[in-house]
């Protein structure tokens, strides 16, 4: 069926505004607990098969990003590797969240995306096993996520980044465009160090 000229120029412009929004190119700082939940009561199952609780991160900070291989936004995984790299020794955990919901830029196997991530960039922080991050097959931490700040804060594209503290609080968050090593981001990191 033929969608209507009028709901594609609409979804257009739409799209348009949204991309020029300011949320689009800068993070939010935020102060969550509306759910009365935190992130630490969640868990993943690692890309290597191994489950990933987030409760074993507790006095930690975690920067999840959803990732994808074939993304124009995929070389930012060299920024991620650089943060684990520089910050893992004092406690930051980058958790990357492999997932093929926008435009189907991560179609590979599990293995696959391992291997592509480990050989093409050196990823040594740990990755999940692919998930859905929006809507309502979303994996539960990203539907916490959504509760926790708004709709808004969803991912909209890959390599959207979620900045969670010690206590499991979701405490920032940040769209692909904003690189994980700007210091809009390393400065919110470094707060959050153990000290």
């Amino acid at each position: 069926m033929r969608r209507p000229i009028f709901s594609t120029a609409f979804a257009a412009l739409a799209a348009l505004v949204w991309s020029f929004t300011p949320f689009a190119l800068h993070g939010r700082i935020l102060t969550s607990g509306k759910t009365g939940m935190t992130a630490h009561q969640f868990t993943f199952e690692g890309i290597d098969g191994q489950p990933i609780a987030l409760a074993g991160y507790k006095g930690k900070p975690v920067l999840v990003v959803n990732t994808a291989s074939q993304c124009g936004f995929t070389p930012q995984y060299e920024d991620l590797q650089a943060l684990h790299q520089k910050y893992g020794g004092q406690g930051l955990v980058v958790l990357g969240v492999p997932s093929n919901d926008f435009g189907a830029q991560e179609p590979g196997s599990n293995t696959q995306i391992q291997a592509f991530c480990e050989t093409r960039f050196g990823v040594e922080f740990p990755m999940t096993e692919k998930q859905v991050v929006i809507g309502g097959d979303a994996h539960p931490l990203f539907r916490w996520i959504a509760a926790e700040a708004g709709e808004a804060a969803a991912p909209r594209w890959n390599f959207h980044k979620f900045l969670i503290d010690g206590d499991g609080r979701l405490v920032g968050t940040w769209p692909s465009r904003v690189r994980p090593v700007s210091a809009e981001i390393t400065g919110e990191i470094e707060k959050l160090l153990p000290r």
